[in-house]
Formats: structure tokens, sequence, C-alpha cells
């Protein structure tokens, strides 16, 4: 007798449970798993390559100079290639940190987190035509100035959204302190 276990009777409609057989979706509301991956991955890769692109742009257009080739430098100079691949992985973290912003919701609760990472992506990409097309080292270096409060800013403000998004714009930030100090070279050799 099954009834002798029954304690109370519902009054709201009974709805079938979800089994192999009859696979009923609980909550219609939320999206199915594949397509939720698929624009998540959609978004990601957006977040990535346009930072990423921007400045495959800004390398192909400004990065070619013989005066950096030509200078004598100290053994901490990187090396032109090294210049423009830390300057890809630095976009292509900085991308992959504000999805992880994004993706929290971090953007809409703290729109500054947002003006930060647009900033640093401009002064990023300015840096190689301000120093490299125009010459101008000393511009250059307030540049570098500028980026790296700016980023030392995006590190705060998306460590308290999602720790590993502040993370991954350490690198970015030990690049600009290096960036700084090469364009500071670069002045004194003026």
């Amino acid at each position: 007798m099954t009834s002798q276990h029954l304690s109370h009777r519902s009054t709201q409609p009974q709805t079938q449970t979800p089994t192999a057989d009859n696979d009923v979706d609980m909550n219609p509301s939320r999206p199915k798993k594949p397509a939720a991956a698929r624009r998540g991955l959609r978004s990601l890769s957006l977040a990535v390559a346009f930072p990423f692109s921007l400045t495959l742009l800004d390398i192909f257009l400004f990065g070619s100079t013989t005066r950096y080739r030509t200078l004598h430098k100290p053994f901490y100079f990187p090396p032109l290639w090294a210049l423009h691949l830390a300057c890809l992985t630095t976009a292509f973290l900085s991308g992959l940190s504000s999805w992880l912003v994004w993706a929290e919701g971090g953007f809409h609760r703290q729109p500054m987190a947002l003006a930060l990472y647009l900033a640093q992506l401009a002064l990023s990409l300015v840096w190689y035509p301000v120093v490299f097309g125009a010459g101008a080292i000393r511009i250059g270096l307030v540049l570098c100035g500028v980026l790296f409060g700016v980023l030392l800013g995006c590190t705060r403000m998306f460590t308290n959204m999602n720790p590993i998004a502040g993370d991954l714009v350490k690198p970015c930030l030990a690049w600009a302190l290096l960036l700084a100090v090469a364009n500071f070279r670069l002045v004194l050799y003026q």
C-alpha cells in the first residue's frame, strides 16, 4: 500500500519527471548546453581575436624600423621580433581577461573596468605609431607610464570581479614596465 506513506497531498498539478524515456526539460527558459557553449566560444574568440588582430595590424603597419635594429642595446633589451611577440601575447591575455570579466557580468556592475580595459588597449595600440612611426620617443615614454597605471587599475578591478582575470593582466603589467625601461633607454640614446 503506497498510500500509507503519503504525508500530504499537493495542490499543484503534477508534472512529468525527466527520465531516459521522456526527457522533459524542467526549465524551458534555460538554453540548451550545446547552444550556450557555442555562444560562449564565439564570444571568447571575438574577445581574444579583436585586440590580437588590432595589435597584429599595428605591428604590420608600424612595427618594422631600422632605428631600433641598429641601436646599440644592453642585454635586457628585447630584439624586435620578441617585442612584437610580447605585444601580441599581452593583447591575447588582456582579451582573455576581459572576456572572463564580461562573462561574470563585471562590465555591467562596474563600467569603469570596461573604460580601463579600452584605455589600455588604446594606449598599447598607440605606442607603436608614436615610437616607431613618428619617432616621438619621449611621448612613448609617457604613454608607457600611463599604460602601466591603467594596467594597474585594470588588475585591481579585474581581480575584484574574477581573480583569474586579474592574474592574467599581471604579465601585461610586467611587460609595460619592461617596455617603459626600454623606452627610457631609447630616450637616453636619442
